[in-house]
């Protein structure tokens, strides 16, 4: 019902189909519900135009035939599923397609959902979907919980399409950002052992962390691509290294807002040409460097990186991560500069927990 609202909201229901077998329904409704919205799908596609469906989900479908066969006494396979539980979804799956001219030139793009049980994307049924379609956009549970929203597992999507779907704007900004994701997670997973990292792990995280920051989208809040190549070529340049992580989605709004008013023409020519020439390029750096002068960070002490002030050496970034745990004798505080609270007597407590001698 939610859905159908917001779609109603924005006026969109007046060209969209709903094909709904709910839970209450039988397992033949279950069964039968994709093939019907991929047949209204097909109308539209071979009357010349773009159709979208979108399967929410294809598992409850496999559960449902599986029930069928079972029923009908046929003979069960893995996890219970027929042998033929493959062609239910390939034979659906691959309705999707794009026409020549001559054929009038309509297109069908699917997008299958599915459900994995634990996380198992080694699964049976994700396993078959996943071996059908161009690529997969995994969503993990703990990213979602942690505020990282859209929740997406960047180590574990994958895409057969690759950067041909991208502009070359894009493919510039974004040529390593799945990569460097990736290892970002892998490091921050092993920060959280209390391991001393070096100074070149320790900036991979504090930027890492400012680039998933920026990544969060709001639900219904997309965003130009032009406004993606400057966003992403920010964080990626260092740009916003010497700000706090929580100040990293405030920066790259303001400064999408700052090219709108005072460099329009830098937004022009990605929208228009799909390109980053040299010289866009060149326009665009000093337009974030100008920026990042009137930029006002929000901070606490001048040091860390829950407040960082714009004095301090992108270098001499503290990130969070773990960092409370780790030590390194070039942080070791001298004899007599600590806090008061330092300085204290230690208690029975702290006299418990220090080393035998």
């Amino acid at each position: 019902a939610e859905v159908v609202e917001t779609l109603r909201d924005n006026g969109a229901l007046e060209y969209t189909v709903i094909v709904n077998a709910s839970a209450s329904d039988p397992a033949p409704f279950q069964y039968l519900a994709p093939y019907a919205g991929a047949a209204l799908g097909a109308h539209w596609m071979y009357d010349g135009q773009a159709a979208l469906i979108v399967y929410d989900d294809l598992s409850k479908q496999a559960t449902a035939y599986r029930t069928l066969s079972l029923l009908l006494r046929r003979p069960p396979g893995r996890e219970a599923y027929p042998g033929d539980v493959f062609y239910l979804h390939s034979r659906l799956l691959e309705r999707a397609a794009k026409l020549n001219d001559e054929l009038g030139g309509g297109s069908l793009t699917a997008l299958p959902i599915i459900e994995t049980k634990g996380g198992d994307v080694s699964a049976y049924i994700p396993t078959n979907v996943i071996s059908i379609t161009d690529g997969q956009i995994y969503l993990e549970p703990e990213l979602f919980f942690s505020g990282v929203r859209p929740a997406i597992n960047v180590g574990i999507s994958v895409s057969r399409v690759g950067g041909a779907a991208q502009i070359k704007a894009m493919k510039k900004v974004a040529g390593r950002l799945r990569i460097d994701l990736a290892q970002f997670r892998a490091l921050e997973a092993f920060a959280q052992f209390g391991s001393e990292l070096d100074k070149a792990s320790q900036q991979q995280l504090s930027r890492g962390a400012r680039v998933v920051e920026i990544l969060k989208q709001p639900q219904y809040q997309p965003a130009p691509v032009e406004r993606q190549v400057v966003m992403i070529y920010a964080a990626t340049g260092g740009y916003l290294d010497a700000h706090p992580v929580a100040d990293a989605k405030r920066f790259v709004t303001g400064l999408t807002e700052y090219l709108d008013t005072r460099n329009q023409e830098i937004l022009e020519a990605i929208r228009s040409t799909g390109e980053l020439s040299e010289e866009t390029e060149a326009s665009l750096k000093a337009a974030i460097e100008a920026y990042a002068e009137t930029f006002v960070p929000t901070g606490e002490d001048t040091g860390s990186e829950s407040g960082l002030g714009r004095t301090t050496p992108p270098d001499e970034v503290k990130p969070d991560v773990g960092w409370d745990r780790m030590s390194s004798a070039e942080d070791d505080e001298a004899p007599g500069e600590g806090t008061q609270e330092q300085q204290e007597e230690p208690g029975p407590a702290d006299t418990a927990d220090a080393p035998a001698q």
